[in-house]
């Protein structure tokens, strides 16, 4: 398998061959917001490329992780449970993320290069960290970390 895409059509064969409903609702919708963002990008026939298919796992993921947290506060235990596992195997999906030793010393790294001082330079020091670490860390972490260092 050598695209996201590929993997994902053989991994879509292999939860029909294996009867796994949930696992098949879940690569499914998650080709139907592939194909929707290669449209969006240029039509029908654009191909994603491995940044942009990791942003639409994590959008997915994102969508998934705030429908678990609503069903919880409204006691839906069934349907955030349900959510939870859709979680699971949308993260299959992501590359392996990056520890906090690691996310320290590159965000520590972009400070250094882009010579920030003040929290009025952290949009240069985001987007550094951002193209460094390539969906690898959460976009909410770096940003708190970031404003950490430069208060």
């Amino acid at each position: 398998m050598s695209t996201f895409a590929e993997q994902l059509q053989q991994d879509l064969k292999d939860a029909m061959k294996a009867k796994d409903s949930l696992r098949l609702g879940v690569i499914r919708a998650l080709k139907t917001a592939m194909t929707n963002a290669a449209i969006e990008k240029g039509g029908l026939g654009t191909e994603l490329d491995e940044a942009e298919s990791t942003a639409v796992v994590r959008k997915q993921l994102k969508q998934r992780q705030d429908s678990a947290k609503q069903f919880t506060d409204a006691g839906r235990e069934e349907l955030a449970a349900k959510e939870n596992s859709e979680i699971a195997i949308l993260e299959a999906y992501l590359p392996a993320q990056l520890g906090a030793d690691e996310v320290v010393a590159i965000i520590e790294a972009a400070i250094a290069e882009t010579g920030a001082s003040s929290k009025a330079d952290m949009g240069k020091v985001m987007k550094l960290v951002q193209e460094k670490v390539a969906g690898r860390a959460d976009g909410k972490t770096i940003s708190q970390e970031v404003a950490k260092r430069l208060a």
